[in-house]
């Protein structure tokens, strides 16, 4: 069996938010566990409204996911090919001519409805003799282009929905080329999709209902038996159940970003909401797509909650291993014999990967320390141990202070707190005082800045 190729294809007129990179994320999971390809295809054939800063913000936006193309494809640059298929539609019976104007067909649709019929198009523009066509076109009418569906059932095994099928008869022949001449998506999409070969296309439910198009499109095209696999997973909504948009900005990957959410906590929110399987953090996106299983995709709505993405980013934090943020570390000026024994103790206290520096400056540059009570912090410098010091200096050392002040608890380990570190609350001091050091520790215990 030959490797899958997927392809994710937004249109470049917005930024793509988490819902956005939720098929993202699928589509290369997928790609990625089966050793296949994965293309990134701009649909730009809307030249008006694309946008190239909005493509390049897209390929940003899909680096810092950690998703990398195999290719990248714009529909702009291929209307010839476009251009030949239409021909062999048209030369086939199966695209043609209609006339009618929005407002036309509104009428139409509304008359239909109330004599209880489906509001789909009668196929009047077939009845046109040439003479009519014409006629409308010295009218100063262009002729918009329709693909005549064969009414029947079209049926497919959905990768997520499992059996599904539509009944093309309940269907109007849909529009591929408006009177300007230029294409809506579904015509450069199938021809694309025919021509990198694509064998799956998964994707938001919301494309249901252009499936059962779609496949009489390859198959007209390509030939029987010619349609990719389709699998429609549940959209992402907000948490009071309302769709997401390009034009919301706060659920943007690049809001996110900014926000200091982890790009791991991001893809493994995208994927697992609205799963069987539960929203936890993950190492990797090898990891993410081991587990990935379009079967366990819900059939309910997938609610997303921002609050519980800021929880999970922090996890992920919390779980990271050195070698994963060593680079980002040096990134932050973070490097040396201590990183990693540094990165090992602060990590359980990130909210975001930014604070890094400022526990950073807290063993290794000047801070203020907090002064709060002068007689344990004297007993502190008193019973101060020598160097070297490792993790459990810190419980020895507490140790004499409490036989020696009687203090215990809050008393004894808050003021050391604040003076060694300038802070109410932080990583674990056991961890933390090696770090610091000797010197800069019996400065701070003095009420020195240090």
């Amino acid at each position: 069996m030959s490797l899958p190729v997927v392809r994710f294809a937004p249109s470049p007129t917005g930024r793509i938010h988490i819902g956005n990179a939720r098929t993202a994320l699928m589509n290369y999971l997928f790609a990625r566990k089966q050793h296949g390809r994965f293309i990134l295809r701009f649909d730009d054939t809307d030249v008006a409204r694309s946008k190239e800063e909005y493509a390049a913000a897209i390929e940003f936006d899909l680096a810092w996911l950690g998703i990398e193309p195999d290719a990248v494809v714009r529909q702009s640059q291929r209307f010839a090919l476009y251009h030949t298929a239409a021909g062999k539609l048209q030369a086939a019976g199966r695209l043609y001519r209609a006339y009618e104007t929005s407002e036309e067909l509104e009428r139409r649709r509304k008359r239909q409805q109330a004599r209880g019929l489906p509001p789909i198009y009668d196929r009047a523009a077939l009845e046109l003799t040439a003479a009519d066509r014409t006629r409308l076109e010295a009218e100063g009418r262009r002729p918009h282009w329709r693909f005549k569906l064969d009414h029947r059932i079209v049926r497919w095994d959905d990768l997520v929905r499992g059996e599904s099928h539509i009944d093309c008869a309940s269907l109007s022949d849909p529009v591929l080329i408006r009177e300007d001449g230029t294409y809506l998506y579904t015509l450069p999409s199938v021809v694309d999709d025919i021509g990198f070969d694509v064998t799956h296309i998964i994707r938001g439910e919301d494309h249901v209902t252009n499936t059962a198009v779609q496949i009489q499109l390859f198959e007209a095209l390509a030939g029987q038996g010619s349609a990719p696999l389709f699998g429609h997973h549940n959209l992402l909504t907000s948490a009071s159940g309302e769709g997401l948009s390009k034009r919301g900005g706060a659920l943007s990957i690049a809001a996110l970003r900014d926000a200091g959410i982890e790009p791991l906590a991001v893809a493994a929110c995208a994927v697992l909401t609205g799963t069987s399987d539960s929203v936890h953090p993950v190492q990797s996106l090898d990891e993410l797509a081991a587990g990935l299983d379009l079967s366990h995709v819900s059939r309910a709505q997938a609610r997303f909650d921002a609050d519980e993405l800021r929880n999970l980013s922090a996890r992920t934090l919390h779980h990271m291993s050195f070698e994963t943020a060593r680079e980002r570390l040096a990134a932050a000026g973070i490097s040396g014999p201590k990183a990693e024994s540094f990165w090992r103790a602060v990590r359980g206290n990130l909210a975001v990967f930014g604070e890094v520096v400022e526990w950073w400056r807290v063993i290794a540059g000047e801070i203020e320390p907090g002064i709060e009570d002068c007689e344990i912090l004297a007993a502190a410098r008193e019973t101060l141990p020598a160097e070297p010091w490792d993790e459990t200096t810190f419980t020895h050392w507490t140790a004499l202070l409490k036989e020696r002040t009687q203090r215990k608890g809050k008393a004894l380990f808050h003021p050391l707190r604040l003076a060694l570190t300038g802070r109410e609350n932080g990583p674990e001091l056991a961890a933390l005082l090696p770090l610091i050091g000797r010197v800069k520790a019996e400065a701070r215990l003095s009420g020195r800045a240090a």
